[in-house]
């Protein structure tokens, strides 16, 4: 970014461009020197010097060695300050609530794991989920004030209309008409919800196999399916926050579900939900079937499938797999999308040889042919996706210097 920022009569808005491109530059290469930065900015050297020392006054940026080993005379290097701010997200299941916080830098500096199974008659969801933070900010090393903004991820939407939740009724506490207002008094700093999906659709945009892609969708299969819509470069919500609630999906060759959130499920659940895949392994002749929530049991099926590649388990994988590109050719139909992100662990289980089966089948069935890819951000990507969230608004507070 050209520009002589920091002299007299420079607009305050271009020094601040400069200073949020120095930043930028920061975070994605780490440590560079001021001769660096100015090559990467268009800034002259003197510019450059200034533009740093504003950043280190403003406790933007620290110094932090030299450029010793490489070719010539050694120089400073500068990096963001990780503790310039922290932020903080939830991942919320029915079955425990995950916390962590991030510096600014994006390092997860505290993690947090509250179960809930049987608590939530007897505590409140306010109580849980600042029992979660304030674990995770414990566990950093900070106080509740540190942290500027949090993200929280839950299944179903709050509908924008009525700030309630929906499509989620197996997550009990949290349909209370005054539950947002109850946190917002609760918690000292900005509080943001998001579907899961599309937190896991933030992370691998941002950090995964969806990087550099303005239109994808991401298909999620773990306690739920669902999928997370992102056009042009944001991500498609809908109207009541229900876009990418696909289980409840009517799709051939699966009984055509009624009253769908009563029975929360729905035609493409039933086909090719985690659920799906033991009663699948069982009627195949699978014997020796793991014990454990259907998820978990889902996914060693998959992996095992995949690994042996034969018999009653190839047929497995083929069965999955046309399920799985029957309700994708609708989405695909309607959406035409560069790129399918295929994510959580009932589908990640199944690597390259499912992946392949699936874009096998819906070459067959949908006229638009987007490419398929296994999704890369495999360790808590929902918590993930709200902590790239959080800290996207955060940077964009504090590294504003234009103020």
């Amino acid at each position: 970014m050209a520009g002589s920022a920091g002299t007299p009569g420079t607009p305050r808005v271009l020094r601040a461009m400069n200073d949020r491109a120095a930043l930028d530059l920061l975070l994605a290469h780490g440590p560079l020197s001021r001769t660096r930065i100015g090559k990467l900015t268009g800034l002259s050297k003197p510019t450059a010097s200034q533009l740093l020392a504003r950043l280190e006054a403003a406790g933007l940026v620290l110094a932090t060695g030299t450029s010793e080993g490489r070719p010539g005379p050694s120089a400073q290097l500068y990096e963001v300050n990780p503790g310039a701010a922290h932020a903080a997200g939830l991942d919320v299941t029915p079955e425990r609530i995950l916390a962590a916080v991030a510096d600014v830098t994006g390092r997860t500096v505290g993690e947090y794991e509250l179960p809930t199974p049987g608590r939530r008659q007897s505590q409140p969801v306010v109580r849980q989920v600042t029992d979660a933070l304030d674990g995770a900010v414990k566990a950093a090393g900070l106080a509740r004030d540190d942290v500027r903004r949090l993200v929280i991820g839950t299944p179903g939407a709050f509908d924008p209309n009525t700030g309630r939740l929906r499509y989620a009724s197996h997550l009990p506490g949290w349909h209370s008409p005054t539950l947002l207002d109850e946190l917002a008094a609760a918690l000292p700093m900005p509080v943001e919800y998001e579907n899961d999906v599309n937190l896991v659709a933030i992370a691998e945009q941002r950090l995964g196999a969806a990087r550099g892609h303005e239109d994808f969708v991401l298909l999620w299969n773990e306690g739920g399916l669902g999928a997370a819509l992102v056009l042009g470069g944001r991500l498609h919500r809908g109207w009541t926050g229900g876009a990418g609630e696909v289980g409840f999906l009517p799709v051939p060759g699966a009984p055509l579900v009624r009253q769908v959130t009563r029975a929360n499920s729905g035609g493409y659940q039933e086909l090719a939900g985690s659920q799906a895949i033991p009663k699948l392994a069982r009627e195949l002749g699978i014997k020796d079937l793991p014990t454990g929530p259907y998820a978990e049991v889902a996914a060693t099926v998959v992996e095992r499938a995949a690994v042996v590649d034969e018999g009653p388990y190839r047929q497995l994988l083929e069965t999955y797999a046309t399920g799985l590109a029957t309700g994708l050719a609708s989405l695909v139909s309607v959406l035409d999308p560069e790129l399918v992100v295929l994510s959580g662990a009932s589908l990640t289980a199944g690597g390259e040889p499912l992946r392949a089966l699936v874009q096998a089948e819906l070459e067959e069935l949908a006229a638009s042919r987007p490419r398929l890819v296994v999704g890369d951000v495999h360790e808590h990507p929902v918590l993930r996706g709200a902590l790239e969230s959080a800290l996207a608004a955060t940077r964009d507070e504090v590294f504003d210097t234009s103020r």
